[in-house]
Order: C-alpha cells, then sequence, then structure tokens
C-alpha cells in the first residue's frame, strides 16, 4: 500500500509547494500510511491572508443563509459517498477500531446537515419599546476569519463540531491538524470545494503546533480561535492570542466520574462502565475514566466489569470485532503504561490488565480495571488517555459529589440510577458542563458542549456553538425631529 501524500490546501487547491513532510507510521503496524508537509509560518501566513481576502472581499459571507444552508447540504452529500475513504484514513492514522470510526464518519454527516439548518436560522432582535422615535435592531454578524486547532483522536469529528457552524455563519477558517492525523482535514477540505464553497474559505495547514500552531494562534489576521486539546496546550494558545486581543473558545482535558446507584439497572451500568473508558481506545476527552460505585452492589459490580473487560479483543483496528485499538504513538503507549505502574506502586488492586499485548508491533495495551482506587492516587487525578479505568466505592450521594468534584476538571459526568430525583440532584451538583444519565458518551448535534473549571470554556455544537462564530452589533435609530441638547 502507498501512503497518501498531502500538501496544504491553500485558496482553494493543494499548494504543491515542495517541502519537508512528516511522516504518519501506523499506530497498529508500523507501516508508514501518509505523509502531511511540514509547514513553517509563511505557510500559515498564505492560509490566513487566503481566508481574510474570502471573508472581506468574497461571496461567502453576503450569500443569504439558505444560499449557504444548499451548499453545506451538498457537502454532507458528498461526504457520504465518500463515507468508505474517510473511515480508512481514520482508522490508519488513529489506530481506532473501524466500527467506531464509521461512527465518527457517520457523526460528520449529521453535524453539517444539523449546520445547514441553522444558517437559514440566523438572526438578531429587534427592541420597539424603547420609546417615542426609538428602535433598536441587534444584528448578528460572522465574527470574521477563525482559526480552528484540532487534536488526534476524533480528527474528523471533532473538526466537524467546528467548521460546519463556522461556515453557516458566514465565516471563513483555517484548520490545524494535528500533525498525527492531518488526512482527514485535507480530504474534508477538498470537498468543501468539490461542493461549491468558493476558494479560501476553506483552508488546511498541516505540521508542528510549535511552528504552525503558533503562527496561527499569534496572526493578526485571525478573529475567534477555538482549540480543542491539552489544558496545557490550551494556556499556551490562549497566551499567544492575547497578544492580539483574540476571542477564544476551549475544549480541554477530562477526568469525568462514572457513578453507578446501587438502584440502577446494573446490566446496562456493566456495559457503561466498559464503553466510558474503552470507547476510541479509552483516548477520549470524556471518558468516563473514573468509575464509583454504591458499595452495596460493588463486589458483584466490580467483578463483572472485570470479567468483561478481560474478554475485550484488543488488536488489529481494521477486524470488524476489535473492540480496543492501538495507542497513537510511541510516546502515548509509553505514557500510558507508566500510569498504570504507578497505580501499583500506590497500592491500587488490579484486577485485570495491566500490561501491553505481546508479541506486536503495534502500540497496544490491555484493557485494565484497578479496583481500590483512593483519592491520592495518581490514577485518580491524571487523564490518562487509555484504556485504564479506576474504580471507587462510596456510600452516600454527598459523598460521591465530593469525590467526583474533586477534580481541577469539569468536562463530563455521567449518573446511573432509576430514580429521577437522584439524577436531577445529582444533575444540579456536579460540577460540569455535560452530566448524561443511564447513557455514556452520547449526544446529538443539537446539543452543545462545553466544560468548567480546567476543562474550559465556549461552546461547540448546537445553536450555543453555532453563536460562538458570530458577534452582536447594535443599530441604534431615532426617527423624525430630534430636540438639540444645547441651546447654543
Amino acid at each position: 500500500m502507498s501512503a497518501r501524500q498531502y500538501t496544504h490546501y491553500i485558496d482553494g487547491r493543494f499548494d504543491g509547494k515542495e517541502t519537508s513532510y512528516v511522516d504518519r507510521n501506523s499506530p497498529a503496524t508500523g507501516e508508514m500510511v501518509a505523509r502531511f508537509a511540514s509547514g513553517e509560518p509563511a505557510d500559515m501566513d498564505r492560509a490566513v491572508a487566503a481566508a481574510r481576502a474570502a471573508f472581506d472581499n468574497g461571496p461567502w459571507p453576503q450569500m443569504s443563509g439558505m444560499e449557504r444552508a444548499a451548499m453545506l447540504n451538498k457537502y454532507a452529500d458528498l461526504v457520504h459517498d465518500n463515507f468508505d475513504k474517510l473511515v480508512r484514513i481514520e482508522v490508519e492514522e488513529v489506530g481506532k477500531p473501524i466500527r467506531f470510526a464509521r461512527g465518527d464518519i457517520g457523526g460528520v454527516v449529521g453535524l453539517i446537515r444539523y449546520a445547514a439548518s441553522l444558517a437559514m436560522q440566523m438572526s438578531g432582535t429587534t427592541y420597539t419599546n424603547l420609546g417615542a422615535q426609538k428602535t433598536a435592531l441587534l444584528m448578528r454578524e460572522p465574527i470574521g476569519v477563525v482559526g480552528l486547532i484540532t487534536p488526534w483522536n476524533f480528527p474528523a469529528l471533532i473538526l466537524m463540531q467546528k467548521v460546519p457552524f463556522a461556515l453557516a455563519a458566514g465565516c471563513t477558517v483555517v484548520v490545524k491538524p494535528s500533525e498525527f492525523t492531518s488526512g482527514s482535514a485535507f480530504e474534508l477540505a477538498a470537498l468543501a470545494t468539490a461542493a461549491g464553497i468558493p476558494e479560501g474559505v476553506l483552508n488546511v495547514v498541516s505540521g508542528k503546533g510549535s511552528v504552525v500552531g503558533k503562527a496561527l494562534t499569534q496572526n493578526p489576521g485571525i478573529d475567534f480561535i477555538s482549540f480543542t486539546g491539552s489544558t496545557r496546550t490550551g494556556q499556551t494558545v490562549i497566551e499567544d492570542s492575547a497578544k492580539n486581543v483574540v476571542k477564544t473558545s476551549m475544549e480541554l482535558g477530562g477526568k469525568s466520574a462514572n457513578i453507578v446507584f446501587a438502584d440502577a439497572d446494573l446490566d446496562a451500568a456493566v456495559d457503561g462502565a466498559l464503553m466510558g473508558v474503552f470507547f476510541n481506545n479509552g483516548e477520549c476527552c470524556v471518558s468516563g475514566s473514573r468509575l464509583f460505585v454504591q458499595s452495596s452492589v460493588a463486589d458483584e459490580f466490580v467483578k463483572r466489569v472485570a470479567e468483561r473487560s478481560a474478554r475485550l479483543k484488543v488488536g488489529n483496528p481494521f477486524d470488524e470485532d476489535t473492540d480496543i485499538g492501538a495507542m497513537i504513538d510511541e510516546k502515548h503507549f509509553s505514557k500510558v503504561l507508566a500510569f498504570v505502574k504507578s497505580a501499583v506502586a500506590e497500592g491500587a488492586q488490579l484486577l485485570t490488565g495491566g500490561h501491553a499485548v505481546e508479541p506486536s508491533q503495534g502500540n497496544f495495551v490491555q484493557a485494565t480495571v484497578f479496583d481500590r482506587v483512593t483519592p491520592s492516587m495518581t490514577i485518580f487525578k491524571e487523564e490518562i488517555f487509555g484504556p485504564v479505568l479506576s474504580v471507587t466505592r462510596f456510600e452516600t450521594l454527598d459523598e460521591v459529589v465530593g469525590l467526583a468534584n474533586d477534580s481541577v476538571y469539569g468536562l463530563s459526568n455521567y449518573v446511573w440510577s432509576k430514580n429521577i430525583d437522584t439524577v436531577m440532584t445529582m444533575a444540579k451538583k456536579l460540577k460540569s458542563g455535560w452530566v448524561q444519565a443511564n447513557t455514556i458518551i452520547d449526544g446529538a448535534p443539537q446539543l452543545p458542549l462545553t466544560g468548567v473549571k480546567g476543562s474550559g470554556f465556549g461552546y461547540e455544537m448546537g445553536q450555543a456553538g453555532f453563536e460562538e462564530f458570530t458577534q452582536l452589533k447594535t443599530l441604534f435609530i431615532h426617527t423624525g425631529p430630534r430636540q438639540p441638547v444645547f441651546s447654543q
């Protein structure tokens, strides 16, 4: 199999510029699957200039919402037509199981179609009760040129939690994808042009974050930056963008609590415990990696979780039966195993897993479950981003609220209970932007995602996510004769 090769996508075309490349090897096989242009600041400057020209002088921001919606729906059609190709790219570059990659690309199509509907609904507000001869209009307008920085774990899905909403609002876009998983960003940009979206509206520059990512966040031509990634990198993005006083939105790390009460549907909750931490190889910012189980049912429940975890299939991500694929690269693979080692050293009880899958050329880690984890342990506090579950027992609702909120993060939490009073009380007490009950890592394009505390701020998806890419302008109108203020 020959490796795919991409140069930067600027002003509606691959620029074909001679450059150095970042080679992407499959995390599952070690085989090179793609080569991405390794950009320089000048490349990012060209992309921002193209997006700036398309916004300031091009037709896209001036089109009606109906026209933008029609192009976005055609875009969704083309993504659907290229479904299998995009799925293969996600599997090759990320190492995720193919059945989860299919879910990602299906989600991409849904996100674009929902964003198209919002393009037709963009509206302002009129105030007619301000007094005689006074009327005010709040006009909603596209915010301008937006810079998007996306991570490696959901390259297509997270990109499309941003791009179609920005386009629906009338913005133009420059994308800096992860240097590990840039393929889908390039393919999706080319499909946008094929759908009729004008040149310069969607641009992609690949390369290292320390080079082209920094060039994007510091470029004075950018009006808004939306970032998804680690909390540490997010802090750097905020600092860099502050030099130009640019609005930012941050979707950062998480350490979610997955809380099981004794009155829950325990069969569903066992399945939810596995889904919560092993979905997407555990490389998921909303992973339910901290499992809290009420003591009266804990022994049997944890036993069932461990037994099922031990039966999960780890390996070839193209195998339809694979449950857990490969860690993104060798460095992250080693980091996950280091967390496992620290948990053993700190006294957590290893129930299953805890090792690399041998023999293997890929970065495979067994499904791992630790019991008797306490708040002082590293795996309770740190975001592992791998297939490692920590279990902590609790007695009362108030106790588990304190344990769940004992985190610098606040992205998501999950509650399992048949009691609506318990569900509603937990939803109010848990400090996170997202709470789900009797399901896990679920959702829809209409529902916004946000974080609190170290998990960030701003919104993605939903009406709120769409409005992130807009700004309000107030027009105050006086009609008829106006009384003078000064008599002289």
